[in-house]
């Protein structure tokens, strides 16, 4: 089959921080044909990037805590939630550009080698974000402490784990965010190959 979109028509219902629009369209049918007209909202924001920053000769992770508006009502656990360092792109940076940036604004750490883990789509049934996730190798001897822009309000606790401690956090569901999961797990199963993959260079 041809796979193909009418876009019918396209507004946008709010645009502040983030945006939000609203499509009315048609696409072609598995079985041939078009679907009937449909409207879809779809929530707009910049293509992010995302960074396990891991220290090989300690077996280290680099985790950061803050406060996510979208887990105010979390039932069971706060809405300080424990991530890897991210941040949105900005126009005319790369994503390697921005995983280097991130991490030295968001972690304080200095990124020795980047490796690319994947680049994913996050809730495309209603939102545009797609992220460039990478694991960056750093030494995390003295990282820790208290990081991010007073500008843009960031209060981030960061600190260095075993990455076992980590891991178990997944497990138990402390860490309920789907891009370090995603990271954590990617590097439970090279996390002692890190050295010898190929990655982008600072």
């Amino acid at each position: 089959m041809k796979k193909d979109v009418k876009i019918l028509n396209k507004t946008v219902m709010y645009h502040g921080f983030f945006k939000m629009e609203k499509y009315h369209l048609q696409h072609t049918l598995f079985a041939g044909g078009w679907s009937g007209e449909m409207s879809r909202e779809l929530f707009v924001r910049g293509n992010c990037v995302a960074v396990v920053l891991y220290d090989p000769a300690r077996d280290e992770v680099v985790l950061i805590e803050q406060f996510r508006v979208g887990a105010i009502d979390s039932p069971i656990n706060t809405p300080w939630l424990i991530e890897i360092v991210a941040g949105i792109m900005e126009e005319n940076e790369t994503p390697q550009e921005v995983a280097i940036r991130e991490s030295l604004e968001e972690a304080g750490c200095v990124v020795e080698k980047l490796i690319p883990i994947n680049t994913f789509y996050l809730s495309p049934g209603g939102s545009s974000e797609k992220i460039s996730l990478f694991c960056g190798l750093v030494n995390s001897e003295n990282v820790g402490g208290i990081h991010g822009l007073a500008h843009e309000n960031e209060d981030i606790c960061v600190r260095a784990v075993s990455f076992t401690d980590a891991y178990q956090m997944v497990l138990r569901n402390e860490i309920d965010s789907a891009i370090p999961v995603i990271g954590l797990q990617w590097l439970a199963l090279h996390r002692f190959e890190v050295d010898k993959l190929d990655g982008y260079m600072k």
